[in-house]
């Protein structure tokens, strides 16, 4: 017999505190497994985190490395980045590149759709039997192919609507470890935006090459103290706004261009060569000796310093770099058929410090290509 209430209240009191303690903490717990499942919670900050080639507080910058140690086993490419990215993806996943075969990029997809996040992909339709791309098809994400008189070229993702990442990568093993290529990452709603308008152009209702409507919401704006402009070729003009930025030129034109057979372009650099201009570049090999119309010819006649470059497989680089201040980028090829047939996409940036990231590059191609 218990001859002191006051004690059983105070012990009762306890037990009570202890058990709803108990049961709070059991109830996190599961939560917390819950979103860990459901891909709500990310590990990215006690994980070692990829390592960047550059990257400021809205952009990254990435270069492919042929002949290093990681293009020989297909392993920590500029594609990694972009897996990790889409492994962080919490509501959408828009996707429109030429080709695809990188099985990083196919299990990110894959297991984005697992979490449930919204995922669209477009290619050029010569490409969509491929198998990595049938393995998103038959897991039921809308995939489509353009079929059209021009090629579906373009190389860009965005990622929940807030980032897109472009350049001239193509997804596959030779774009990523053997080909010489750029990948960029921008962090802009309205670039996104940009992009998206675009992309559903394309994928829903069907417009490609001259069909498709010039209405990019923002061509021009700002982060952070950067000009951006956006074309989409062949609504926007691309070639006429290089052009332009080529008259603009007060030091030095650089480039790097795995096709180059745009007598117009070529005809604005050799302008400026000859008002004192520095102009120089790398043309890729193989195009040049397969392709009607290289423009290497004239402008080594022109007298000006420009290269056939090294490398054993492909320079897949469409750079121009204007005073290392301006930085064009995307898809385009300096062609004919990049202007007039094919989607493509490019981007402007007007950063001295993302200008001097593909100076680098340019230096390095450059000094491995052949006089």
């Amino acid at each position: 017999m218990i001859h002191n209430p006051s004690k059983v209240n105070r012990f009762l009191s306890i037990r009570v505190k202890v058990t709803v303690f108990l049961l709070l903490l059991v109830s996190f717990a599961f939560i917390l497994c819950s979103y860990y499942h459901q891909g709500l919670l990310s590990l990215e900050k006690i994980t070692p985190a990829l390592t960047e080639v550059a990257a400021g507080d809205w952009y990254s910058v990435y270069f492919a490395d042929p002949g290093s140690p990681n293009s020989l086993s297909y392993r920590a490419g500029p594609e990694e980045h972009l897996a990790a990215a889409i492994d962080q993806a919490r509501l959408s996943v828009d996707v429109a590149i030429y080709d695809f075969d990188l099985w990083r990029l196919r299990d990110a997809l894959l297991a984005a759709d697992q979490r449930g996040v919204a995922l669209r992909l477009l290619c050029d339709g010569s490409k969509i039997a491929k198998p990595e791309i049938q393995a998103l098809i038959e897991a039921g994400i809308p995939v489509k192919g353009s079929w059209g008189y021009g090629l579906m070229h373009n190389k860009f993702v965005i990622i929940d609507r807030r980032e897109v990442w472009t350049g001239s990568m193509n997804f596959t093993r030779t774009g990523a470890y053997l080909n010489n290529n750029n990948l960029i990452r921008i962090r802009s709603t309205r670039l996104a935006q940009n992009y998206l308008v675009e992309f559903e152009e394309m994928f829903i209702d069907g417009m490609f090459g001259s069909s498709s409507p010039s209405n990019t919401p923002y061509p021009t704006f700002m982060i952070e103290g950067t000009q951006i402009e956006v074309y989409f070729s062949p609504d926007d003009s691309t070639e006429a706004q290089i052009i332009r930025l080529l008259g603009e030129a007060e030091t030095s034109i650089y480039f790097m261009a795995y096709s180059f057979t745009s007598s117009a372009i070529a005809d604005a650099m050799i302008d400026k060569a000859q008002s004192g201009v520095t102009v120089s570049g790398v043309f890729e090999r193989t195009q040049y000796r397969s392709n009607i119309g290289s423009e290497f010819i004239s402008f080594a006649a022109a007298g000006l310093d420009v290269r056939l470059d090294g490398n054993p497989r492909n320079m897949h680089h469409k750079v121009i770099i204007i005073d290392e201040r301006v930085v064009i980028t995307g898809s385009y090829n300096f062609s004919s058929s990049a202007g007039t047939l094919n989607d493509e996409n490019s981007i402007i940036i007007h950063n001295k410090e993302i200008a001097r990231l593909y100076l680098d590059e340019f230096e390095r191609v450059f000094n491995e290509g052949i006089e």
